[in-house]
Parts: structure tokens; C-alpha cells; sequence
């Protein structure tokens, strides 16, 4: 009958368009916005950053050591790298995220992160495959994200070469990160998970809490290199290895014996205190001298 043929036809139009649209998790959250970092506790270390010899708790081996070691805050003031972004070991201290739909369906394409220093982060929700061995490596990486429960969950890859502390410690371009963005109303959580083939011996977890931003506006940022500090041609900050004479100052000042102030994997787990307990102290920091004139 022409009539139930239409029917039919109408009900199959229906399920297909339900099958095209889909619907989106029911604990998916929408996590659009500018949100702000929230300095406590961790102020010191995002701002102004660690202490030179710091690498406590970082599950770094032989070669992050030496790499930190010999590394020289001079390298700000090369003009060559005046304008290196932090990449993504660090969170920013603002962001804002908005979603890309797809023009027919509504689902989201993408998730767009933009850092206060300027540079757009694409999360890709469409499933698509990262990039081979060989692709492009950036800043930000390659980025795929999926829900797990009401948690976005992100992969990254393809990440340039960039630092885990900003005293040096360095992370690898093949370094593997998983970050969960996990959003409570105002409140967002991101937790990250960094696997390192060549500077980290174990999985480090570091974690930075945000807070919703309906005020303030996040200025654009810009960067033109100049020379700040003349240095002669072919200058490259370094210390030679064994010869940094700052390596000792921080575990000095706050008392804590050389060799935990190393790091390595075993001093993140409650069993190291008694091996800390029958650590030397170590030397006292001089005394400043008077000026007297």
C-alpha cells in the first residue's frame, strides 16, 4: 500500500537521522570558558619556577641529570630562544577552551585550548589516528580526546622537545602524555600522566586546579626577539659537566641531604624515609658577607 510504503519510508528517514546525529554521552560535560590557574601551595614552583639542583621526587634517570646539570638560565638571553613557548609540560595559567561542531551533526570536532602565551591546542574528538613516528612534531603535540565517565581524556604525542621543570630537567619529543580535564562546576582539575622513554624511568603524575574565569580577558601575547644581553657571536649558555657550583645551594637552604635532592624514582614512595634518615646533612650555605663602607 502507497500509504504504508510511506510510513516506511518515514520511519527508516528517522532512524537514520538518529543514527547520523547520535546523541552525546549523558555524562559528557561542556567544559567552554576562560579559566584561570589557581596559584597556592604550588605558586613557588610555577612562579618564578624550581630551584636550580631541585629534581626531588622525579622519577628522572642518569641522562635528565646531566642534561639539568649542565643547563644555564643564560639560554633566555639568547636571542634564538627569546620566544620558546612552554610548550604543554607546564599548564598555563589561563586558557580558554570552545568546541568545534560539525555543521551537520553538532557533535564535536574538536576541542579548541587557547594558552595565554597565544598558541591554539586542538583536542580532535573525531577518532582520527595520530600521526606516524616521522610526523610533524610542535609545541602543543597532537592531541585525541574521548570520555571516560564525565572525565575528558586526552592523549598527546608529537610533542617538540621541551623541558619537565623549568630548571632544566628536560622531556623528551618522544614523550607520551594521558590528561584528564575534570570539571566540577567552576572548579576544572588537569591531570597529567607523563611516560618518557628517555629521560623518565617510571610514569610522573602532576596535577593543576582551575577556576572558571567570567571576568577577566586574556591578553594576546606577543613576542619579538631582541637582544637584551650583548654576548659574543656563536654564544651558547652551558656549564661544563661537574663545574656548576649552583647544583648544591637548594639543598642546602632548606636542609635536605645531596643525594635525595637528586631524585630518582625511589624517593617518591614513603620507603625512602629511612633511607633519608641516615643521609648527611648537608653543608651550610656561607653567610653573606657585610657590606661595609
Amino acid at each position: 500500500m502507497p500509504g504504508a510504503n510511506r510510513s516506511t519510508i518515514l520511519a527508516s528517514l528517522l532512524l537514520l537521522s538518529f543514527g547520523l546525529t547520535g546523541r552525546p554521552a549523558i555524562a559528557q560535560v561542556d567544559l567552554s570558558g576562560r579559566w584561570g590557574q589557581t596559584l597556592t601551595e604550588d605558586e613557588p614552583e610555577l612562579f618564578p619556577g624550581s630551584e636550580i639542583g631541585d629534581y626531588t621526587e622525579l622519577p628522572i634517570n642518569d641522562a635528565a641529570r646531566m642534561r639539568a646539570d649542565t643547563w644555564d638560565a643564560q639560554k633566555w638571553e639568547m636571542i634564538e630562544h627569546e620566544c620558546d613557548p612552554h610548550g604543554i609540560t607546564y599548564a598555563p595559567f589561563g586558557i580558554t577552551i570552545q568546541q568545534e561542531l560539525t555543521p551537520f551533526t553538532e557533535a564535536v570536532l574538536d576541542w579548541q585550548v587557547r594558552l595565554d602565551e597565544g598558541q591554539i591546542r586542538r583536542i580532535y574528538m573525531d577518532g582520527r589516528p595520530h600521526p606516524s613516528e616521522n610526523g610533524l612534531h610542535t609545541w602543543e603535540g597532537f592531541s585525541t580526546g574521548e570520555w571516560d565517565g564525565d572525565n575528558l581524556k586526552v592523549t598527546v604525542t608529537h610533542m617538540k622537545e621541551a623541558w619537565l621543570k623549568r630548571n632544566g630537567v628536560p622531556r623528551s619529543e618522544k614523550a607520551t602524555f594521558i590528561q584528564y580535564f575534570i570539571a566540577h562546576g567552576d572548579f576544572m582539575m588537569l591531570v597529567t600522566d607523563y611516560e618518557d622513554p628517555v629521560y623518565l624511568t617510571e610514569p610522573f603524575i602532576r596535577h593543576s586546579n582551575f577556576i572558571r574565569n567570567r571576568v577577566t580577558r586574556f591578553r594576546a601575547n606577543y613576542c619579538l626577539p631582541s637582544i637584551s644581553v650583548e654576548h659574543p657571536e656563536g654564544y651558547v649558555a652551558y656549564h661544563l659537566p661537574g663545574k656548576n657550583a649552583f647544583l648544591t645551594e637548594f639543598a642546602s637552604r632548606w636542609g635536605i641531604p645531596l643525594e635525595a635532592a637528586r631524585g630518582g624514582a625511589e624517593t617518591r614512595y614513603p620507603e625512602y624515609q629511612d633511607k633519608l634518615a641516615r643521609m648527611p646533612a648537608p653543608p651550610k650555605l656561607p653567610e653573606p658577607k657585610e657590606n661595609k663602607q
